[in-house]
């Protein structure tokens, strides 16, 4: 029976679409052409330097003071209470309000400056001493937050409670995915052996579409949970059952159009890893002079190390923020012991996924951020062991990171600390200005790039952030 004018109404209408998108999606799925995703109309609002990011995050408070901000005086010191002039007007905050002294404790590890731009690097660094001109230092970064949650959430999401889209949801959300059969943003956390669980809704989507999600990669042989086939079952019938699931969907008046369309993007884009991901994370493929540039963990499923060489290949294939988490960093005691481990883990996969992607001429236009929650403090929390033992406690008031590529000004140390390495100096960098800087190497102004959710526009860096133009090449 024909349906008049009056009665073709916007749902209907909607319905006949989809059931002709859904034989579009069945044949891109079986012939493997799938477009890419572009993001909102509009963006980038100006020429970017980069476009894409990889962001190395060490997870649990990456001390600043046996890395990159070498601090003699404290060694000259060590032993004696933080004078209360230095600390005056800063409330001492964390476990740390319970101490009677709070002991100086210089860092056990040599410091040598290294490269035309003379930065300081302790001896647990040697192959990033030796990259050192091709990264921009920021010692002067601050956070508001002092506890890990609420942290580590601020540097992912620009706010202290759950619930903020992460960095990689609102790249995904803004410009889109550059590959068609791998989402635009994924997450891989390194298999150590330590008690520091990392929640997944740190690469949350929020109240942004769920199809812009970070999906975590896992080490083993299934990198995805529930992404094959059972057996038996082709990649053909799996395409059909999600072209009649799309009609289904629709037809189903319970859900808005964005929550059917975010549905049915995530089914196809499942669909098409089933191949892409296996490919993507094999290794056995790589020539043996670049798992040697990586170092020897390249060979263990789930290392840093492995971790940054499929970084690498994610990013060739067109990822637009690919994340490495590295936990077991919370070095409350024994940190001299613990953290010259994770340096060792760290050192050689970074300065070799530099050189990588240099090499292969794609470090001008990939952004690597390596970035803590918050930094320890100059002071020892408890007394300093007998054997020169010690622990840091959380600092939130100046830490050090570092980034590289994508438009960033090499060879530079930006910002600086007090000489107890105590309070930010010169150049102090919040959270949100990291994230509008980043942002801004991507072509986003960081003020208009907003979503509309509850009744106002939210961005990344909520009503704050400056854009740090002398990081800026």
């Amino acid at each position: 029976m024909m349906m008049s004018v009056s009665e073709l109404t916007r749902r209907h209408l909607l319905g006949r679409s989809l059931s002709g998108l859904g034989g579009m999606a069945l044949a891109s799925l079986l012939e493997g052409t799938s477009p890419a995703k572009p993001g909102m109309v509009g963006l980038p609002h100006h020429e970017p330097k980069a476009k894409r990011v990889i962001c190395l995050f060490m997870s649990g408070g990456f001390s600043q003071f046996e890395s990159f901000d070498y601090k003699p005086l404290l060694k000259k010191r060590q032993g004696e209470d933080l004078p209360k002039s230095v600390r005056a007007g800063h409330a001492v905050v964390g476990m740390s309000k319970n101490q009677a002294v709070l002991p100086l404790v210089g860092s056990k590890f040599e410091f040598k400056q290294h490269g035309e731009s003379g930065a300081w690097c302790s001896s647990l660094f040697p192959h990033l001493a030796g990259v050192v001109d091709e990264l921009a230092f920021v010692q002067s970064l601050k956070s508001d937050a002092v506890n890990h949650d609420p942290a580590l959430t601020f540097l992912q999401t620009g706010a202290q409670l759950p619930g903020r889209p992460s960095m990689g949801a609102w790249l995904s959300y803004g410009l889109g995915s550059e590959c068609e059969d791998l989402p635009a943003f994924i997450v891989l956390v390194s298999k150590r052996p330590v008690d520091q669980p990392l929640s997944s809704r740190l690469w949350d989507s929020g109240f942004l579409p769920t199809q812009h999600q970070g999906v975590q990669f896992r080490s083993g042989k299934e990198p995805v949970l529930y992404l094959n086939n059972p057996n038996g079952v082709p990649l053909e019938a799996n395409a059909r059952m999600l072209a009649a699931l799309r009609s289904v969907q629709t037809a189903a008046h319970q859900l808005p159009e964005r929550e059917i369309s975010a549905r049915i993007e995530q089914y196809e884009m499942a669909c098409r890893m089933q191949t892409s991901v296996p490919e993507a994370t094999n290794l056995s493929g790589e020539p043996d002079s670049v798992k040697k540039l990586y170092g020897e963990d390249v060979e263990k499923v789930g290392s840093f190390a492995a971790n940054c060489l499929v970084a690498r290949r994610l990013a060739e294939r067109g990822v637009r923020f690919i994340q490495l988490f590295h936990p077991g960093w919370d070095h409350h005691g024994g940190l001299p012991e613990a953290f010259e481990m994770g340096a060792r883990e760290v050192d050689q996969p970074c300065a070799a996924l530099i050189q990588d992607l240099k090499q292969r001429d794609m470090l001008k236009d990939t952004l690597v951020l390596f970035v803590s929650e918050f930094g320890r403090t100059c002071y020892s929390q408890g007394r300093i062991a007998k054997s020169g033992s010690y622990g840091r406690e959380h600092h939130r008031d100046c830490f050090t990171a570092w980034l590289a590529g994508g438009g960033v000004k090499r060879g530079q140390v930006f910002g600086s600390t007090d000489e107890f390495g105590y309070q930010v100096a010169e150049n102090p960098v919040s959270v949100h200005d990291l994230h509008a800087t980043m942002l801004h190497l991507l072509g986003i102004d960081h003020e208009r790039f907003t979503f509309f959710f509850q009744g106002r526009d939210f961005r990344l860096t909520d009503v704050f952030g400056t854009v740090q133009r002398e990081l800026l090449a």
